[in-house]
């Protein structure tokens, strides 16, 4: 602040410089002025204006400290009064674009909100006729055209389910009930929706579960465990799907195991990144780069480490790893 201080005076102190150096010059050239003469008075005004320096330094700089320590993204209190005009024109100036800013991101947040309730009630409209489409399509002889409806039905479902879970995520901390959960029940649930794909594809998929009960909510844990079952299956053809769950030191670990395309080495680090896709499966058509997305920020909210090893070519393992009991003590008294 010093150094930026005499920057800012840096005319006042070139002005009482070029003033002494005239001063002695003239001494200089008039010999009936001896320096003892023109000295005294140079020293005592110089002295005086290193002191007034000094005082306008702290006077001065005190409104722009506290203006560079002012966080203007976090701190909702007034910005430092200013005890001079110019200080109070910057104040002014400040506080009617913080005013002006506020007031648009208002309108902005309203919008988005807006934009949100309608999106979601888009979503529960449509999955209306989805719903009757599902029934139509059950109702339908042919076997091969069955088949090809149920998957692309399945493809819209998914999807949708995709837009309406990203449009909660933001409250996912309140939407939180944290219980009990049958993990045997919910993954033949999940397992259900995928069973014509399944078949479709040739792809078996076999439970071993060494623990049964794991503490978490049932609707974000079903929609987490959907989009990994749902990567497992779409790059996977025939082979089998294996799941198993068991005890690791205190902690509950689901394992979704496939026998896929699996990810290349230098596309793991990426693949919880929005809408990032496979590079060596870049033309992919289904591929969206949201499902692992979705999947770690849900994991986040449920305190549940997710993990992915995968080697190309070989297969993919997707780790939950569920919190200690007294982790899951913390988020039930959220």
């Amino acid at each position: 602040m010093i150094r930026r201080f005499l920057k800012e005076r840096v005319a006042w102190i070139s002005f009482i410089l070029f003033v002494h150096g005239l001063i002695l010059f003239v001494a200089y050239l008039d010999q009936s002025l001896s320096l003892e003469q023109v000295g005294y008075p140079l020293l005592l005004t110089a002295i005086l204006f290193s002191g007034f320096l000094i005082y306008r330094y702290y006077k001065e700089t005190r409104f722009y400290k506290q203006l560079e320590q002012y966080n203007q993204y976090e701190q909702l209190s007034d910005l430092p009064d200013g005890q001079t005009p110019f200080e109070e024109v910057v104040e002014t100036a400040l506080e009617e674009q913080r005013s002006h800013l506020s007031q648009k991101y208002i309108a902005h947040r309203r919008q988005v909100d807006h934009d949100k309730d309608e999106m979601m009630a888009w979503i529960h409209e449509v999955k209306t006729p989805l719903t009757t489409m599902s029934l139509v399509i059950d109702r339908l002889d042919d076997k091969g055209t069955k088949a090809a409806l149920q998957n692309e039905w399945l493809r819209i479902h998914l999807l949708l389910d995709q837009q309406l879970y990203q449009k909660r995520m933001e409250f996912i901390e309140n939407d939180l009930y944290m219980e009990k959960i049958e993990l045997e029940r919910l993954l033949y649930e999940e397992i259900r929706t995928f069973q014509n794909w399944c078949m479709q594809k040739g792809i078996g998929i076999e439970l071993e579960l060494h623990e049964l009960m794991v503490h978490s909510d049932g609707k974000w844990l079903s929609f987490l465990v959907r989009q990994l079952l749902s990567n497992a299956i779409k790059y996977t053809n025939g082979g089998d799907i294996h799941i198993r769950s068991y005890v690791k030191n205190e902690q509950t670990v689901l394992e979704i195991i496939d026998e896929g395309k699996g990810i290349a080495d230098h596309d793991l680090p990426r693949i919880f990144e929005k809408g990032f896709t496979s590079t060596t499966l870049h033309n992919e058509q289904f591929a969206t780069g949201m499902g692992l997305y979705l999947a770690q920020k849900v994991a986040d909210g449920l305190s549940i480490r997710l993990s992915i090893q995968s080697t190309l070519n070989k297969g993919t393992t997707a780790q939950l790893l569920f919190p200690r009991r007294n982790s899951f003590i913390e988020l039930t008294s959220m």
